[in-house]
């Protein structure tokens, strides 16, 4: 059976937290509405638009949910064509990805983004024709719901008991926890480590360099 690491995106492998803050306040300004701050928007990176729009605006209904989503949207595509999206990899993210591979891993994203917006983001980094399987928010209901884990698993050839997923929110720990998989927490992104812990991850990484000895000490081996 494959082994298979899962990784978040937004505050995981990139470092997108100022450039979705800005989106955010600019979709919010447009509605006439005054963005939460910047403390707040970002315990919502990592859920479906639709979902985080919710949690930030739960005073108004569905439709509008949904107008602010796309809004956001049109924000992140405008800033993205006047080269304005800056989505650094964390340093060592390029290093672990190299480590795991060559040791056999399987590698996959599971994403509150776009198809789009994933593919833009890894394109950038030269980095997707490395993940045996892409999983979005175009595709799948939102964090925590498990249905991307079950369909990287399915893509990957992998087992619950071989898959270890990594990320930096409850949403990405509990996702992996209603799939039967394994979670390592990352503390460089947007939730703290006592809530990764809380909500089921085994462990949390200080930094990516963790994250290579915490899988090899967590996963069966085929």
């Amino acid at each position: 059976m494959n082994r298979l690491a899962i990784f978040d995106c937004d505050g995981t492998l990139v470092d997108s937290g100022a450039t979705i803050f800005a989106a955010l306040s600019e979709a919010f300004d447009k509605h006439g509405r005054a963005v939460p701050p910047a403390h707040v928007s970002r315990r919502v990176i990592g859920l479906s638009l639709v979902e985080a729009m919710a949690a930030l605006a739960p005073e108004s209904c569905t439709e509008e949910h949904r107008e602010l989503a796309e809004t956001y949207k049109g924000c992140f595509i405008e800033a993205r064509a006047a080269g304005r999206v800056e989505e650094p990899l964390f340093p060592g993210i390029a290093e672990l990805l190299d480590g795991l591979e060559a040791d056999g891993w399987l590698l996959a994203v599971a994403t509150g983004k776009s198809d789009r917006g994933l593919r833009h983001c890894l394109d950038c980094h030269s980095l997707a024709e490395r993940f045996v399987s892409l999983q979005t928010a175009d595709r799948h209901p939102s964090k925590p719901h498990p249905s991307m884990v079950h369909q990287a698993i399915a893509d990957a050839g992998a087992a619950p008991k071989t898959t270890v997923v990594i990320g930096d929110t409850v949403f990405d720990v509990e996702m992996a926890v209603a799939a039967g998989a394994k979670a390592i927490g990352v503390d460089w992104g947007y939730h703290d480590a006592a809530e990764l812990i809380a909500a089921g991850a085994m462990a949390v990484a200080e930094q990516p360099g963790d994250i290579y000895d915490l899988m090899q000490a967590m996963v069966v081996r085929a």
